[in-house]
């Protein structure tokens, strides 16, 4: 089969759907060579390396070169005829319109539907782009690929998508994450960054659904009987800030260290950087996954996260699960991993055996199983 991506977010993207795109493009050229694979994107950039043989697709005439987004939205289309692609793969919830006139076979992975559970966090035209082209794309794509059960529910709730439409394929975190390291190397780390050697962990974007102003008040309650502070590794505006002057209002700036002010984090030392915490705290009121969650399971990092949404699913039986609106939860919860080996053992060995569930063979069998039967 000649396989085409949407490839915009693996060359552009550091964050989750860049992540994704990365690694499920990488496992499928890696456990199935023998198909000929297409990154159709906008530009390249040293971000992402395709594996030897991996083909990509830019724009070459020169309107399209100037008005790229309509390139990628639309004139797309004929680019993927002419490289004969069978299979086209639309990996962070978009098609380019016009594709459901070809012979083209499509897929599309929905990541979730947030923006249309939270709205208000958005930008009102942000809402209604995104809408526009995920609505087109579980229409028109032959098959929807959703990343959890919760994202595959949202899609039948606000879309009304078929389910029989729907194949659920987990996703995977990139393999760096299995690979243990020794307490020298973790400890030389921290060094290399000015980190203490205990810590609790944050990692996602600063933002409101993200929940850290709560964390920021369960570290407030556990002043005086439990100081350990926090690394948050991500980055934010108004939210950001909020965050900051509660911490300033408290006395709690020095219980907080954001990583990204003091640092030139490299994405290397984040397996290193999960074992080392003490625990990774993802009290967000709603993900499509949570990969956050996954990335610490493979470090043994016990897990700290919210009741409901995906988290269950990523988590297993192997997090300790809170009311995100609760920071009394979220203290008691701290305090138990901080206080109890017990508890810190059985979860890392709990964590390690539900990771099995979300590795990059399987993730790359299940995508390949859907092009195969479309």
């Amino acid at each position: 089969m000649n396989i085409g991506f949407d490839a915009k977010r693996a060359f552009q993207n550091r964050t989750g759907l860049g992540n994704y795109s990365r690694t499920l493009i990488r496992s499928l050229a890696e456990i199935y060579p023998q198909h000929q694979y297409f990154l159709f994107a906008p530009k390249t950039k040293p971000l992402f390396r395709p594996p030897a043989g991996m083909q990509a697709v830019l724009p070459v005439r020169a309107h399209h070169r100037w008005l790229k987004s309509v390139w990628r939205s639309r004139w797309m289309v004929k680019d993927l005829q002419r490289q004969e692609v069978d299979v086209f793969h639309g990996l962070s919830a978009e098609l380019p319109f016009g594709i459901h006139r070809t012979a083209i076979k499509t897929a599309v992975t929905m990541h979730d539907l947030i923006f249309e559970r939270y709205p208000q966090q958005y930008n009102p035209i942000d809402v209604l782009t995104y809408r526009k082209k995920a609505r087109y794309a579980c229409e028109q794509a032959h098959r929807v690929i959703a990343i959890s059960e919760q994202t595959k529910a949202d899609l039948v709730e606000f879309y009304g998508t078929p389910a029989n439409r729907i194949s659920v394929c987990y996703q995977a975190c990139d393999p760096a994450f299995e690979t243990l390291h020794s307490q020298e190397a973790i400890a030389a780390m921290l060094q290399q960054y000015g980190l203490p050697a205990q810590y609790f962990l944050y990692v996602g974007s600063v933002i409101e659904r993200k929940n850290l102003l709560r964390i920021a008040e369960a570290l407030h309650q556990l002043k005086g009987r439990l100081d350990i502070p926090l690394v948050v590794l991500g980055d934010g505006r108004q939210y950001k800030e909020k965050v900051k002057q509660f911490l300033r209002q408290k006395g709690l700036e020095k219980q907080v260290i954001w990583l990204n002010e003091v640092a030139d984090f490299a994405f290397k030392d984040l397996p290193a950087l999960y074992q080392g915490a003490t625990a990774l705290l993802y009290p967000s009121l709603f993900e499509g996954f949570g990969i956050p969650i996954l990335e610490a399971l493979w470090s043994r990092t016990p897990v700290i996260t919210s009741r409901g949404s995906c988290f269950l699913e990523t988590g297993g039986n192997a997090a300790l699960y809170v009311d995100p609106l609760n920071p009394a939860a979220i203290a008691e919860a701290m305090e138990q991993v901080a206080g109890n080996g017990t508890l810190v053992e059985g979860m890392k060995e709990k964590g390690i055996l539900h990771a099995q569930n979300f590795t990059v063979p399987k993730c790359a069998e299940a995508v390949m199983n859907v092009y195969e039967n479309l």
